[in-house]
């Protein structure tokens, strides 16, 4: 609720346009603080955090927050709350909007957990093809999800809200955001810092941040690998408009990641931080040949190594940077929430 830029954009499209928001979600330890963005929020206390029983006690205590709560359309943020969201809008009968942030059932997480990954799957397969209101991040998982299910998935891609901003001097910096989670190059890159003549700045948190650290205190890198943990996005973009370089080396493990378009990306080039990325279809076509970096060659940390330092004294560093500006210029929240706003007419 925090840290996620998409759902935040959404609230702010929704009372741009006349909505009262109420934003739900679950309360964890290390939750950080939820500042005021001019709508209301209420996290959970859920009885368990991780598993089926976690699934299940956040969608139970959803749905009876819905069912007693006056609304007029329903917001679903992917399929681990769309049961409590479908359900109530069937009883209340009032329009439901899907948001797909991703192929859900394709995580590197369920992949190689079939039986789970079945659980979901017909999850998925016994709600979405009765839908009306689908909305997903990419044109190949919103063309998967059409030929599954029937349904006509819209495509609004996770561009930041597009501002002009002071570009400081960049610093030393090679900067990670986003999850910590499996398939994300996350382990090549931190085993390729020793050799790379720059900090590492890692802005996130989740699944194997622990195992990261570990890995941090094995290679002797405390000093050159700093975690900033989960950031609140209007100081996430302090550290990227200071960073020298961006990463993003998703592996295209499953499909979700093959077929992904990661909003990291995107936050760099607004911030003219040329990116490192890794070979995805969906970016390749947005970016359409424009040079704002470099993609990556291999996932070996020697060569992740030889790469970033070579990027860091680039004599294409400045080209890189204004083909960043020209890019984040058209590629902005500001055309991707008129899917959103057309769909909310039809509402």
């Amino acid at each position: 609720m925090s840290t996620d830029q998409r759902v935040q954009k959404v609230c702010d499209t929704f009372l741009g346009n006349n909505f009262n928001v109420l934003l739900l979600g679950r309360r964890l330890s290390g939750s950080p603080q939820f500042l005021s963005k001019g709508y209301v929020s209420k996290r959970f206390n859920l009885w368990f955090n991780t598993g089926a029983l976690f699934y299940a006690n956040l969608n139970i205590c959803l749905f009876l927050k819905l069912l007693f709560t006056k609304v007029d359309v329903l917001y679903a943020n992917d399929l681990d709350v769309l049961p409590a969201n479908y359900l109530a809008s069937k009883i209340k009968g009032v329009p439901l909007i899907y948001d797909s942030h991703e192929y859900f059932t394709e995580v590197p997480e369920l992949i190689n957990r079939p039986s789970v990954q079945q659980i979901w799957r017909q999850i998925e397969g016994s709600i979405v093809p009765k839908l009306r209101y689908c909305i997903t991040v990419t044109s190949q998982i919103a063309e998967t999800y059409t030929k599954l299910y029937g349904v006509d998935f819209k495509v609004m891609r996770n561009f930041p809200v597009h501002v002009e901003h002071q570009i400081p001097e960049k610093e030393n910096v090679v900067l990670y955001q986003g999850a910590l989670n499996v398939g994300r190059g996350l382990e090549e890159l931190i085993a390729a810092m020793p050799e790379v003549h720059a900090e590492l700045w890692v802005a996130g948190g989740g699944d194997i941040e622990q195992e990261l650290k570990l890995l941090v205190h094995e290679l002797g890198l405390q000093n050159k690998v700093h975690f900033l943990g989960r950031v609140e996005p209007s100081e996430l973009k302090e550290y990227t408009l200071k960073a020298r370089i961006g990463v993003s080396l998703e592996h295209k493990r499953g499909l979700n990641y093959t077929f992904a378009l990661p909003n990291k990306i995107f936050d760099y080039l607004h911030c003219q931080t040329p990116v490192l990325y890794a070979d995805l279809v969906e970016v390749k076509k947005v970016l359409n040949g424009v040079e704002v970096g470099e993609e990556l060659k291999a996932y070996e940390p020697t060569i992740i190594a030889r790469q970033l330092n070579e990027m860091l004294n680039s004599a294409n560093y400045r080209t890189w940077q204004l083909n960043c500006k020209s890019v984040s210029e058209k590629l902005t929240w500001q055309e991707e929430e008129k899917v959103l706003l057309t769909i909310l007419q039809q509402v």
